[in-house]
């Protein structure tokens, strides 16, 4: 079925086979949190449900993690005498704040999961925080204990709550009660159960909260893409997925960790500092047949040259979020590896909608390149005016989305918490884009947006045609300040040590591919790579103000 059309349609039957009344993902109206919501009928309705299940994999394996390989049935009993210890040592109870501060491994995901069979909130904290940011953290948070690696145990500084270590705690605790039982819990599907913080590229970071029903929502999220592909007859079978995005991210911890236990797949942690050639020999050695980057990761790959040297013959499909990728830096990955490529899909959500808000499809992506694809099952996603209005197809305006993957809030927030959600469960992304057909087009954040002398200039426009040039490895296009115009377009372009690239060249590419008053006026070059935080997304703030 080649015919992008035929499939496309193909596609459409089976999403309305699945969803119908007596589906296997039948679709109904129920109240969420006082608001009318498409849910699934037959959902699950806790993580501890997911845990337990989760029996059923038995000697599969569930995690592997350097010298570590944990069974389904290994791991299990591992976070039930974790729980077990939690409770009758440290008196951790239904509602506590368990705070993880460390990098990717195995024990990141037990003692999440741990917390999650005692009903505790889950506060993943960010592994490359500062002192002060760990401080402000756990200040707002206010968490019962603390499990903490050893790097940062040294920036935590004085608590008065017990701290566990990840590298002896945890795995003494996580042995130290074999055979125990999971815990007999009763929770509500709105209650919390992780706080993740948002990226802080722009302000100081707010702690997202999300629900029981967010996080089992994300993980129907991707069950229902694998129904939806043994529908289309590619039922998946026998994954292995790769795990090189931060925990404390909805990319690794909602959309891997917590899917592959509940539907029997490998996760592969990488650890480390994230490189190139590492994680080549990791999909190598592992025979990983997934894996889901972030754009900076992708480019790492695609400048990495000739891939011949690694057997890459297992990767089938590899997936890009998290942050804005050009269409550029995808037509490069196909071009490298043809065969992961041909599957390449992407999807935007925010921490605060907990997974995607809207998916695109492979053939999606080669009928509108530039498109981050239409809303989920259960997800609504709309464009409106200041105003609060829908605006029709083509009209740009402000991403709003509503469903059960949306946060309950921002933890002990409540203003913020307003600003964003309204009283029917509309989220205000803050980000702007251009709804055609239902398939959506990303803008730009409306914090980046430039003011060029009353024209608007959105960063992220410029930026995709910049990537586009052969010399031109990254960049960031910025508004900083003007006399004349109040802000002119500033981009900082990043190139090889050994590539000459120059303004003028620059500006000649760009002239006839973007309107004038979009073009930089400012120029800066730099070989050494952009600031980012974990999850990919560069630090604008950081680069601004190094601009001053």
């Amino acid at each position: 079925m080649s015919d992008p059309r035929r499939a496309s349609d193909a596609r459409t039957d089976a999403v309305a086979r699945l969803t119908a009344p007596g589906g296997a993902f039948e679709i109904v109206e129920e109240r969420v949190r006082g608001a009318a919501m498409p849910v699934f009928r037959n959902r699950c309705r806790s993580l501890r449900r997911l845990l337990v299940d989760s029996a059923r994999y038995g000697d599969a394996e569930y995690l592997v993690c350097d010298d570590l390989r944990l069974t389904f049935a290994e791991h299990l009993d591992r976070v039930a005498s974790l729980a077990h210890e939690m409770r009758s040592r440290y008196g951790v109870a239904k509602g506590d704040r368990v705070a993880i501060l460390s990098a990717n491994n195995a024990e990141w995901i037990t003692t999440f999961w741990a917390a999650t069979a005692l009903g505790a909130v889950t506060v993943g904290m960010n592994s490359l925080w500062s002192a002060r940011e760990i401080s402000y953290g756990v200040r707002l948070s206010e968490p019962s204990l603390v499990v903490a690696d050893a790097p940062r145990r040294k920036l935590l500084g004085a608590v008065t709550v017990p701290v566990l270590s990840v590298e002896d705690d945890i795995p003494a605790l996580s042995t130290a009660c074999r055979g125990a039982e999971v815990p007999a819990l009763e929770v509500d599907e709105d209650d919390p159960a992780v706080v993740l913080f948002t990226s802080g590229t722009t302000g100081r970071p707010k702690g997202a909260t999300h629900s029981q029903r967010n996080m089992v929502a994300a993980v129907d999220f991707h069950r229902f893409n694998d129904a939806l592909a043994a529908e289309l007859g590619r039922a998946p079978t026998g994954r292995r997925f790769l795990l090189a995005t931060p925990l404390f991210h909805i990319a690794a911890l909602h959309n891997l960790a917590v899917p592959r236990l509940a539907v029997g797949d490998t996760a592969v942690i990488a650890t480390g500092r994230f490189d190139i050639d590492r994680v080549l020999r990791l999909v190598e050695r592992e025979r990983l047949t997934n894996w889901g980057a972030v754009p900076t990761m992708v480019s790492r790959l695609v400048e990495h040259g000739d891939l011949s040297a690694y057997d890459l013959s297992s990767l089938q499909t590899i997936s890009i979020s998290s942050a804005p990728s050009s269409v550029a830096l995808k037509d490069r990955l196909r071009a490298t590896l043809p065969a992961a490529g041909r599957s390449l899909g992407t999807s935007y959500g925010l921490t605060e909608s907990s997974s995607a808000a809207t998916l695109a499809t492979a053939a999606d992506l080669v009928e509108r390149p530039g498109t981050v694809g239409t809303a989920v099952p259960t997800m609504r996603v709309e464009v409106r005016d200041e105003h609060g209005g829908r605006v029709p197809d083509g009209v740009e305006g402000e991403i709003h989305v509503r469903g059960p993957l949306v946060m309950l809030g921002y933890w002990n927030n409540p203003e913020a918490t307003a600003a964003a959600i309204d009283d029917t469960g509309w989220m205000r992304t803050g980000d702007l884009g251009v709804m055609e057909d239902e398939y959506l087009r990303i803008s730009s954040r409306r914090s980046d947006l430039i003011l060029r002398g009353g024209e608007n200039v959105y960063p992220a426009e410029v930026e995709d045609v910049l990537a586009e040039h052969p010399r031109v490895r990254e960049c960031i296009v910025l508004g900083t300040e003007h006399h004349d115009y109040g802000e002119e377009v500033c981009a900082v372009v990043v190139r090889s040590p050994d590539v000459e690239v120059t303004e003028e060249d620059l500006i000649g590419y760009m002239s006839g591919r973007i309107a004038r008053y979009k073009i930089p006026t400012r120029w800066i070059f730099r070989t050494d790579e952009l600031p980012r935080n974990a999850t990919g997304k560069v630090k604008r703030v950081d680069v601004l103000a190094a601009l001053q």
